[in-house]
């Protein structure tokens, strides 16, 4: 659609802060109100709508995308959104690791084995990994130390964390960086080092370059998401 507003800002609300156009609050596509927990995200939210020129771009609008999917999707079953989330963790990207050649694997132990360590000692649990491309179940107690830390995330914090998970496949990766355990860029280049390795060898292409980069995008917003609910 066109733009139709003049001003965009954000309005305190009962118990947050809501989106006004031209003194109308916003609403999502659900038909729920536009309305997030903390100022910081309220004036982001606010500068994306304001940002429009000519037709409302919502690719443009990340932020108000994350938003939106915590109020429509995820808070009204936040318990069933977490555990397709917390499967992640039955198969992390962290515990598959190369049986050669020798460079990849030292990579792999650099840059995986201290997100490992740092779950382990966080949740008090164990990972099995492996050389093997077939799954390699984790143990019980584990999945479900997992799947216990997902579910303690509000709404909002979901939906920042299941683009982190999901691009990267690694549930320990979003977690840390949930927690503010680890920092973006450590965690990106960790799920990217497979793929950074293999076009090391063979050479990337414009495809594969566009992929990356829209990747980087999504995980970037997440992360700014992130930020601004802190």
């Amino acid at each position: 659609m066109k733009r139709f507003y003049d001003e965009a800002k954000a309005d305190p609300v009962e118990g947050g802060w809501g989106i006004l156009l031209d003194g109308k609050p916003v609403r999502t596509p659900g038909r729920n109100l536009l309305a997030v927990p903390q100022d910081k995200l309220a004036f982001g939210i606010a500068a994306e709508w304001s940002g429009q020129e000519g037709e409302i771009d919502p690719r443009s609008m990340p932020l108000t995308g994350l938003a939106n999917a915590a109020i429509d999707h995820i808070a009204p079953d936040p318990a069933g959104f977490s555990v397709g989330l917390a499967k992640y963790g039955e198969n992390d990207l962290f515990c598959y690791r190369a049986d050669n050649p020798a460079e990849l694997q030292r990579r792999q132990c650099e840059a995986w084995d201290p997100m490992l360590e740092w779950a382990a000692g966080r949740y008090g649990l164990q990972f099995e990994t492996t050389t093997d491309i077939v799954h390699r179940p984790q143990p019980d107690e584990t999945v479900e130390k997992l799947s216990n830390a997902v579910a303690s995330l509000d709404p909002f914090r979901l939906a920042a964390l299941a683009p982190l998970v999901q691009i990267g496949g690694s549930l320990v990766g979003g977690l840390a960086l949930v927690e503010q355990a680890m920092d973006e860029d450590t965690v990106w280049n960790a799920i990217r080092l497979d793929e950074d390795w293999q076009e090391s060898q063979w050479g990337e292409d414009e495809e594969a370059i566009a992929a990356r980069d829209a990747k980087r995008r999504e995980f970037a917003a997440a992360m700014r998401f992130l930020r601004l609910l802190s």
